[in-house]
């Protein structure tokens, strides 16, 4: 399916040096301030608070995240827990208070406002619990790289399987870069859609490849850089499709989920758009940097043997 077919290859390849000059700008600022500035890490990894609370009636979740807001709370999540009459708190650790402090404050000024709400369960969530978070994330973003590396490798060739995770680095190590920068909340939730990112990039990168393989064996007498830059043009509209309807399902996660999903799908929305860009300037450029050619990725055909030496 296409919504239009450029008839004219537009020469990607030709800018390919200078974008990639302003990807490793990018990427090295990304660094930097992931280095300098930390991540604002949520209280799934820092530990603190947490508290569920059962009301009769639907619970009102703005009203309950005001009222944290008056007592004093800036990093906390609220959230409905199985149905939503039941509501999760997650509150931070506070040095001059103990839990018990904390939720009999917290339950006292929403008694405050809904008398009939109940405490269902507290508990304190150690660092110790964040840090094992952190180890077992980093684990499974390891994980996803080594997967992805091998399936490129195996599927086309070593060179695309560099390039295809290069890319996908660059894509995961700017989302980090945009996190540390503004000191967005880091949770779980955008963890997980770091690691979503890395699979949405790859099928990407995976589709202008395969494209590139397709045209080798039909453009024969073309360069490599006419070859790469015919085929984005030729994914173009299936791009804007895919990544189009992709990102009017995350547009109203990030302005209709609420505070819960906001930062996971703007994790999400930052991975879709430089995902595009990555799969064409800098997993393409580097594949060609590299020496990608016909003879990688198209199977010579074996000559028949002559049938004169046959018959001898």
């Amino acid at each position: 399916m296409e919504f239009f077919r450029i008839r004219r290859t537009i020469p990607f390849m030709r800018h390919a040096l200078v974008l990639n000059l302003i990807s490793l700008i990018t990427f090295a600022l990304a660094v930097f301030f992931i280095a300098t500035r930390g991540f604002h890490l949520s209280i799934e990894f820092t530990g603190g608070t947490v508290m569920e609370v059962h009301y009769s009636q639907p619970a009102q979740l703005d009203s309950v995240r005001e009222t944290l807001g008056e007592l004093g709370y800036t990093d906390f999540q609220v959230q409905n827990f199985g149905t939503s009459q039941d509501v999760m708190i997650r509150l931070p650790i506070r040095a001059s208070e103990t839990s018990a402090a904390q939720s009999d404050t917290v339950l006292a000024a929403l008694k405050a406002q809904a008398p009939d709400v109940e405490l269902r369960r507290v508990e304190f969530v150690g660092p110790q619990v964040g840090r094992e978070l952190v180890t077992n994330g980093l684990m499974a973003l390891l994980v996803v790289v080594v997967g992805i590396m091998v399936y490129l490798g195996f599927r086309f060739e070593w060179k695309f399987a560099i390039a295809g995770v290069v890319a996908n680095l660059h894509d995961v190590v700017i989302i980090l870069g945009f996190f540390a920068f503004f000191q967005w909340e880091f949770s779980l939730a955008v963890l997980a859609g770091v690691l979503a990112v890395l699979g949405y990039s790859v099928n990407e990168s995976v589709v202008i490849m395969d494209r590139i393989r397709e045209n080798f064996r039909k453009q024969r007498k073309s360069s490599v850089q006419e070859v790469i830059n015919s085929a984005i043009t030729q994914t173009i509209s299936r791009t804007m499709i895919t990544h189009g309807s992709t990102q009017m399902m995350v547009l109203a996660m990030l302005f209709f989920g609420g505070p819960t999903l906001h930062y996971f799908a703007l994790a999400l929305t930052i991975g879709i758009w430089f995902g595009i860009y990555s799969s064409v300037f800098v997993a393409a450029a580097i594949a060609m940097w590299l020496g990608v050619k016909r003879e990688d990725l198209v199977k010579p055909v074996k000559k028949d043997e002559d049938p004169a030496a046959e018959l001898g």
